[in-house]
């Protein structure tokens, strides 16, 4: 008898194949800017169709570990990891990953991405992200958390050794940091963090505490949030403090600091976590512990937001990639399954919600170079588009994934075929950084603040506007939701802790999400059709017939199959 077996999913060079990806590019950088580029995506695009899948699978199956005591009952606070994981944080630094957006040339530096690019650098940086993070076994986690440190560090002025080390493109040299926020008796409430921090008498500061979630446990350095002696209640007297994790020999764990144990976590499980127990541990402060320091924090948790964004849509776009190629090789009544017109309709949704969450990761990240090289325009509209973001991003994520599971049948419920960890790693993009609910009421402050949405409303009704004449019935469905949305915006500006703005907070923030996406994907689509290009124009209309307007557009979906994928 002869068994049968299924030809499994194939992967395209991840640059190359992506229409979108490089259309943004050329638009965001200019072609001249795209081209200074391309040999620096292409060299990772090859790796991460090589070696670089093959070090995500080893790290997958072999999860960290944590050795507390040695032999003779010393205590030693060992996490090991596998050769995979340490050969994604060696493709981290080679690549500039994390470097690329703050060093000039240098012995170990990432090139004069400044010169080259400006504030489009971190444009760049999120396309590396977009190629490299879905097979990355969630380096991209360790990736994120060192980028904002390094961004917080920059802003307070640190200088020093650990900046040097956390954008460095030496492997041998670089570091990555931790983030320890959140405590078993708070979670996102860190107002109640009772972690405490006291001077030593010599200049430094000594940390107390329990850290209840601590990813990447095994990098070098924290970023640690202590509440100074003397210092008020509540989440605003807070101070980011870096917390070096080992010893000056670099392998002994600093004195005080112990790892209570490792995570045992649905998804990101190459990634270690831990529980960390701090005893009068040395730190070093980054910002005035006389002074409200979480406004400082938010410097690393706006780059963290915006890096789960990122995740997000890579793995949207990699999760595509692996369902089509399955269309084209699973036969199904006697055709394929790319040739069904049902499932030619799921997979054309499922592109459309992958080029909106692209569209509203990349924005994110233009803006965020934007406000780094001073434009206040841009930091007032991040304000409202980073939280917008990531829980847009992050229920798109989850809900692609489990409809990519179903692409694959049975096959998508079984470890070994690497499919369900698509689902079981999307499903901590709405948790970490904030669940939906923690976002949306910082969409809710957001409004309040400074300029509002002003510069969002404002985005919604150029687009609109601009596309009247090409894509009137699409413009319409635009215009008839930003007039509904600045009525409910200015209700919730209003009063923003009224118990029914309060409950509406998350529908009014997915609704935000999905117009300033239409708004996006319209204005790349008005500059693709100076260039011939009537895909982004497609892409745009089914995004804004769905989502903002309510239409059935699955005959739509099925005809334009291959337009879209």
């Amino acid at each position: 008898m002869t068994r049968f077996a299924q030809t499994g999913p194939s992967l395209r060079d991840p640059y190359t194949a992506d229409p979108q990806l490089r259309g943004w590019l050329d638009r965001l950088l200019g072609e001249d800017g795209h081209a200074a580029a391309k040999e620096r995506l292409a060299n990772l695009s090859a790796e991460v169709v090589g070696p670089l899948r093959a070090a995500h699978h080893d790290a997958e199956t072999h999860p960290p570990s944590l050795t507390r005591f040695d032999a003779w009952g010393n205590r030693v606070e060992r996490v090991d990891t596998s050769a995979g994981w340490q050969t994604q944080r060696a493709a981290a630094a080679r690549h500039a990953v994390v470097a690329l957006p703050y060093l000039p040339p240098g012995p170990g530096r990432a090139p004069d991405a400044r010169a080259a690019w400006g504030p489009g650098a971190r444009v760049v940086q999120h396309a590396l992200l977009h190629l490299w993070g879905p097979e990355s076994a969630t380096f991209s986690c360790p990736v994120a958390m060192s980028d904002g440190a390094a961004a917080l560090l920059t802003q307070a002025g640190v200088q020093g050794e650990w900046l040097a080390r956390l954008v460095c493109t030496d492997p041998a040299v670089a570091v990555t940091s931790g983030q320890w926020m959140t405590e078993s008796q708070g979670g996102s409430d860190i107002a109640r963090s009772t972690t405490t921090a006291r001077p030593d008498g010599r200049g430094g500061w000594l940390l107390t505490g329990d850290k209840w979630f601590c990813s990447a446990i095994d990098s070098a350095m924290a970023v640690a949030l202590a509440r100074p002696e003397g210092a008020g209640p509540g989440s605003r007297n807070l101070v980011p403090f870096l917390v070096p994790r080992y010893a000056a020999d670099g392998h002994a764990p600093t004195p005080g600091l112990q790892v209570l144990r490792l995570k045992d976590k649905l998804g990101t499980r190459a990634v270690p976590t831990g529980e960390v127990r701090l005893d009068d541990v040395a730190a070093f402060p980054l910002a005035d512990p006389g002074a409200p320091g979480l406004a400082a924090m938010m410097t690393l948790v706006v780059v963290t937001r915006l890096h789960n964004a990122a995740a997000a849509a890579g793995g949207m776009r990699r999760g595509l990639e692996y369902a089509l190629s399955y269309a084209t090789e699973r036969t199904v009544a006697g055709g394929r399954l790319a040739d069904n017109p049902l499932h030619r309709a799921t997979l054309g949704g499922l592109a459309v919600d992958a080029a909106g969450a692209f569209a509203l990761a990349m924005h994110a990240f233009a803006l965020l170079g934007r406000a780094e090289h001073s434009d206040t325009a841009a930091a007032a509209e991040l304000r409202l588009a980073a939280p917008l973001a990531k829980l847009t991003t992050g229920r798109l994520a989850v809900a692609s994934a489990s409809e990519y599971l179903e692409c694959f049948g049975g096959a998508g419920y079984v470890e070994d075929t690497g499919i369900p960890r698509l689902l079981r790693d999307a499903q901590v993009l709405p948790i970490w950084e904030g669940t939906t609910n923690v976002l949306s009421v910082d969409v809710l402050r957001a409004l309040s603040d400074g300029a509002g949405a002003a510069p969002l409303l404002h985005r919604l009704t150029a687009a609109a506007d601009a596309a009247a004449h090409r894509l009137p019935g699409v413009a319409d469905a635009l215009a008839a939701a930003t007039r509904r949305l600045a009525r409910d915006v200015a209700t919730a500006a209003a009063d923003p802790r009224d118990p029914k703005v309060m409950a509406g907070a998350r529908e009014l923030a997915l609704r935000l999400g999905h117009a300033l996406t239409a708004a996006l994907l319209l204005e790349h689509a008005a500059w693709a059709a100076q260039r011939g290009d009537e895909r982004p124009a497609l892409l745009a209309s089914l995004w804004i017939l769905r989502r903002l307007g309510q239409a059935d557009v699955s005959a739509d979906l099925h005809e334009h199959f291959a337009q879209l994928t």
